[in-house]
């Protein structure tokens, strides 16, 4: 491995591997068939990267994200790898070229999605190509029982036609054992060595706490931890929402989510890592790339959407080694939202179908036609249109592109934003006028928070809707203003592009996916009920039933989740640090005293009822406890 050695040390200025990195890479470098099944921070793409640059040729990376294309190729790049990947709404004489560079250019790894993979002209270049391996990149999408199963990966193996010599390693983070078996059969992988990493976490407590005042809770856990904390909610106003609530209550708090402009990215990221702003409150879009190694608490203030899910965000914690917590705060609400979510989520078979006609409605597609060309396509535009829910048609997108069906460009739902630059005075002036300026000025202050503070996402279709107007005229408006220097309004110009990749068939090309789509569905579902069953299990050990879950032997419970100590717990006498903390404060609710002392909030509250009982305390008219004296 000294070679190895050498490779990461060059590139990635580590001194060794981690375990098992060392042994999987030795296997890929032996020309064997490899499946790694290692947890979010284990390091994956060293895997394949090392052993690829231990030996001439490219290696051919499949992966269902552009986004995470993009992050590892931008990586290599920066490290002086030569990468390159290919993305939608590239012409046939790019290709051409592309192709050229890579082959003759010494470039060590091409990136593409499964769906290009699909592509005869693409599989005839990759023939020409010195591949010296393939890595199969979130492999888990191969199969129905994965948490994000996309039946384009089904047709991966085509590589294994194309090279038949050319080892393959398929990578994943969290993929229970029916999940493997589907990998290896359906990459149709003899014998293949499989590398797998324990789940279990020593350091990591996973606790689930079933609150009402969830808020109050994440000022507890705000205040008793000094280190870096992750908190993760599901949409992306709450991740403003929070973190401006933890501001105002004195923290340092950053927000993230997919829809920021990169810029804001960057800077919530940096601000982060440098613990300028030490709490993060994202949706499970901040994950990508994290590796902060000294996070002591990741929270979910809502439910995630599968036990993978979970694992990898509350991952993300203790990667230290050191002691580390998972929070997950929820109540009987958010049990009943989650559950509406998923019913609510996927569009049925026919709406697919209807959503799928109108697609071709719109551009007039004749039946039979097939147009190669791409398309520009607006979401919104597109939803008000025809009457449809913009989460029913980007569910139905989403499932078409999966398919091959459709390719869209992953900025097919990017916003318009729009930040006041003139002073509060001035923009109240004009809010005064009677006219439709007006009107539009006070319906954005009214519905946009922080929008003179920063960039803000607007939707013109819904502005426009609830002034009665065409969305042109706002659009007129804003830029009216923005030449005025009121705001700065920046138009979401570039639509997003649409590739149809049949013809038209209509409910013909729907009936041959409808048992792939119900399966998915089915699926979700039952990750979903999974997921449920770990959260209202407190019977037991958190850490035992996710082992069990990924079909691993649990041989004892880990004694600090919230099932074990509730177990074990039992009454300590803290009494002196209560008196104490009294002393110093005079007067303090038991959120308080709870927040400021080290120990389970139920042990604090029988410690203050016996020190009432004792008279050594008292108590006042604002529920606030003080030393009786």
């Amino acid at each position: 491995m000294t070679n190895a050695l050498q490779i990461l040390k060059q590139y990635w200025n580590y001194d060794s591997f981690r375990s098992p990195q060392d042994n999987i890479i030795e296997a890929v470098t032996n020309k064997k068939q490899v499946i790694a099944l290692l947890p979010t921070g284990g390091g994956k793409s060293i895997c394949f990267q090392v052993p690829a640059l231990l030996s001439d040729g490219v290696c051919i990376v499949v992966s269902p994200l552009i986004a995470l294309m993009q992050d590892q190729v931008d990586s290599l790049n920066e490290k002086g790898i030569k990468a390159m990947a290919l993305t939608s709404g590239i012409d046939q004489d790019e290709l051409i070229t592309l192709f050229d560079n890579i082959r003759f250019g010494n470039y060590k790894f091409l990136y593409l999605s499964p769906e290009r993979l699909q592509s005869v002209f693409i599989q005839e270049k990759i023939k020409q190509l010195n591949v010296n391996l393939i890595a199969i990149d979130e492999a888990h999408c191969i199969s129905e029982w994965g948490h994000d199963f996309r039946p384009s990966y089904r047709n991966i193996k085509v590589l294994k036609t194309l090279k038949p010599s050319v080892p393959i390693i398929a990578l994943t983070a969290t993929a229970t054992k029916k999940v493997i078996d589907d990998i290896s059969s359906s990459l149709e992988l003899e014998s293949p060595t499989i590398f797998k990493k324990s789940f279990y976490r020593e350091n990591l407590a996973y606790q689930f706490f079933n609150i009402e005042d969830k808020l109050q809770r994440l000022l507890q856990i705000c205040t008793k931890t000094k280190s870096p904390i992750i908190i993760y909610v599901s949409s992306r106003n709450k991740t403003k929402e929070i973190a401006n609530f933890l501001n105002a209550q004195g923290f340092n708090a950053s927000y993230y989510h997919g829809g920021l402009p990169a810029t804001n990215k960057q800077i919530a990221f940096d601000q982060w890592i440098s613990e300028q702003t030490p709490i993060m409150v994202a949706t499970n879009a901040f994950g990508m790339g994290i590796d902060k190694s000294n996070v002591r608490v990741v929270v979910h203030l809502d439910l995630p959407n599968s036990i993978e899910n979970y694992i990898q965000e509350a991952g993300r914690a203790g990667r230290d080694g050191e002691k580390a917590f998972s929070a997950v705060l929820y109540n009987s609400n958010d049990i009943r939202i989650f559950e509406e979510k998923f019913k609510q989520a996927f569009p049925s078979i026919h709406e697919i179908k209807s959503i799928y006609k109108s697609l071709f409605q719109k551009y007039r597609i004749a039946l039979g036609e097939l147009v190669e060309t791409g398309f520009e396509f607006n979401l919104l535009e597109f939803s008000n249109a025809y009457k449809y829910t913009p989460a029913k048609v980007d569910s139905t997108l989403r499932l078409l592109h999966n398919n091959g069906i459709v390719e869209v460009s992953n900025n097919y739902n990017k916003k318009s934003t729009l930040q006041f630059t003139a002073t509060s005075r001035q923009v109240l002036l004009y809010a005064k006028a009677e006219n439709i300026t007006s009107k539009l000025i006070q319906l954005l202050l009214r519905s946009y928070g922080g929008i003179f503070e920063q960039e803000t996402n607007i939707n013109e279709f819904w502005i426009a809707q609830k002034l009665g107007i065409l969305s042109s005229k706002v659009v007129e408006v804003l830029s009216q203003l923005d030449s005025e220097n009121i705001v700065s309004y920046k138009k979401a110009t570039k639509n997003g592009e649409l590739f149809f990749l049949l013809p038209r068939e209509d409910d013909k090309t729907i009936n041959r996916i409808s048992k792939n789509i119900t399966a998915y569905i089915q699926q979700k579902i039952q990750k979903s009920q999974d997921l449920l069953q770990l959260t209202n299990n407190d019977q037991v050990c958190r850490s035992r039933q996710i082992l069990i879950y990924f079909n691993e032997a649990a041989n004892s419970d880990c004694g600090m989740c919230d099932v074990c100590l509730n177990a074990k717990e039992r009454y300590t006498n803290i009494s002196k640090e209560i008196t104490s903390y009294l002393n110093k404060k005079e007067f303090a609710s038991s959120q308080e005293i709870c927040s400021n002392i080290n120990s389970s909030e139920k042990n604090v509250l029988v410690n203050l009822q016996q020190l009432l009982a004792e008279e050594k305390i008292a108590i006042n008219n604002y529920n606030q406890y003080y030393i009786n004296s």
